[in-house]
């Protein structure tokens, strides 16, 4: 069983290795990449079973990594380990593919079952992200209003939640000030809201803002 954990922190890597070589009994070999170009090198080289894939990295969104990822080895199994809270990604991630998702102040024995689960092929679900996602099955009517927006718009109304400016979100997302200014448009016309004051408040509400 090959293992790859891509985290751009060297001592979260060193500390995931040392969780997972002390609690998995099967043989496992545990390589890491720094960054999502790293990762997908890797991945194309050699090939791995299971992927543990932390949705902050530097290089690139990780959503539209974890997309990537699934079209390039569709049968790769991918536990999301990040520090971003359930409701900010989870079911978002699950959706794109992910056969779970943790955040790193989970215990090192959730941690060994989840990646224990997933090298059996099975999904790690915690008990909270089940009803999440029972929740996300509802009509489109009765899911909150982040929840209409895709996964790119969801990033960016994130950003302007945590009051960064289009300028920086451009910079960080590797696009065009004016792209990013219509991605703001199509937001503030899918959740009914006419600015990011607006954006602020529900994001705070709905505990989407780290």
């Amino acid at each position: 069983m090959k293992i790859l954990i891509v985290d751009d922190h060297p001592v979260v890597r060193e500390g995931l290795k040392q969780i997972l070589h002390s609690g998995v009994s099967e043989p496992v070999v545990i390589d890491e990449a720094g960054s999502a170009r790293e990762a997908f090198t890797k991945i194309a080289q050699d090939g791995y079973d299971v992927v543990l894939l932390d949705i902050s990295l530097p290089d690139r969104n990780g959503l539209a990594t974890l997309v990537d990822l699934k079209k390039m080895e569709p049968d790769l199994r991918v536990l999301v380990i990040t520090v971003h809270p359930e409701e900010q990604y989870a079911v978002r991630t699950i959706r794109a593919g992910a056969h779970g998702y943790l955040t790193k102040d989970a215990a090192s024995d959730e941690l060994v079952a989840a990646v224990k689960a997933v090298m059996l092929g099975r999904r790690y679900i915690t008990e909270s992200l089940a009803e999440k996602l029972a929740s996300a099955l509802e009509t489109k009517a009765e899911k909150p209003k982040h929840e209409l927006l895709s996964n790119r718009e969801y990033q960016v109304m994130c950003m302007l939640a945590s009051g960064k400016k289009l300028s920086e979100i451009a910079r960080e997302m590797m696009l065009s000030v004016k792209t990013v200014s219509t991605y703001r448009s199509r937001i503030l016309t899918k959740m009914g809201m006419k600015s990011n004051a607006e954006l602020i408040h529900y994001a705070l509400k709905h505990r989407l803002l780290d």
